[in-house]
């Protein structure tokens, strides 16, 4: 729906690439993830503990679906290095650690193109920005004693995953928060991280899910408060032309078109940091 949405749109449509993104290999994969988890989700292995954890049943379509979103925010970092800002249509899938999924997560999509991103263009300072109602636990683990990436997750804080892992920089916030309780934070967060490094990329997880009448989210941001929010994280950042590669996260709203049209507010916003924006 996201997808049509934007291709529906004149000035999206004109703004936008689209392209089908390759499935991630396994030697992208294996940057972030064990060797036996691989080879259990790609052959259907996976303990009945490690399918409920991450709440999908198995199947080759979900091996596929997986890949492919990955390989999405793969290519969406390579082309914000020349277009200065990219997105991945999905992604954000920030629960999956690097020997197990969870929270619908297989494989951690930014994390894995984080580490092609060093890997390959040889990138030394690395920031992940998740405004995802939900901590980015996977990603914090992954990342743990890394210096070279920065992990930085503002969620609910009494909501999923009631176990956090540690990000360098957490900031949780109570159930209702607002936009104005929500955007001063995030400022506060913001600023703060600018002073301690100069990252040299910057990977976004959007997520539509800390929306006011988001079935899962328990905070309480109008559209117009995360269109702010989108549009705060990405002048901090694209303005200063550190390229940015956008991943969308959660969204869990009764009526889709909600999700959609946050989404869409987000890329919109993106557009006008990319010399071409490539979905």
């Amino acid at each position: 729906m996201l997808r049509e949405t934007l291709q529906a749109d004149v000035t999206a449509r004109d703004a936008f690439q689209f392209a089908i993104p390759h499935a991630a290999t396994d030697e992208e994969l294996l940057l972030v993830h064990h060797p036996d988890y691989l080879r259990a989700v790609c052959e259907g292995s996976l303990s009945e503990e490690s399918i409920r954890q991450i709440g999908f049943p198995w199947s080759m379509e979900l091996v596929e679906r997986s890949r492919r979103s990955t390989g999405a925010t793969l290519e969406a970092a390579a082309a914000a290095l020349d277009a200065g800002c990219a997105a991945n249509l999905a992604g954000g899938t920030h629960h999956a650690y690097a020997d197990r999924g969870e929270g619908f997560c297989v494989f951690n999509d930014v994390c894995v193109a984080a580490k092609w991103l060093q890997r390959e263009h040889g990138i030394r300072q690395i920031l992940i920005v998740d405004c995802d109602v939900h901590q980015g636990n996977g990603t914090a683990r992954i990342a743990e004693g890394d210096d070279s990436i920065f992990t930085f997750s503002i969620h609910s804080q009494t909501n999923y995953p009631f176990r956090k892992e540690k990000s360098d920089l957490d900031v949780g916030l109570a159930r209702g928060t607002g936009d104005e309780g929500y955007l001063n934070a995030l400022s506060s967060a913001l600023e703060s991280i600018a002073q301690r490094l100069v990252p040299e990329f910057v990977f976004y997880i959007s997520g539509a899910d800390p929306y006011e009448r988001d079935r899962l989210g328990r905070l309480s941001l109008t559209k117009r408060g995360l269109a702010s929010r989108d549009r705060m994280v990405l002048e901090q950042w694209g303005r200063r032309g550190i390229p940015v590669a956008l991943s969308m996260g959660g969204g869990y709203a009764d009526c889709l078109e909600d999700i959609v049209k946050i989404h869409s507010n987000t890329l919109c916003i993106a557009g006008e940091f990319s010399k071409q924006a490539v979905s």
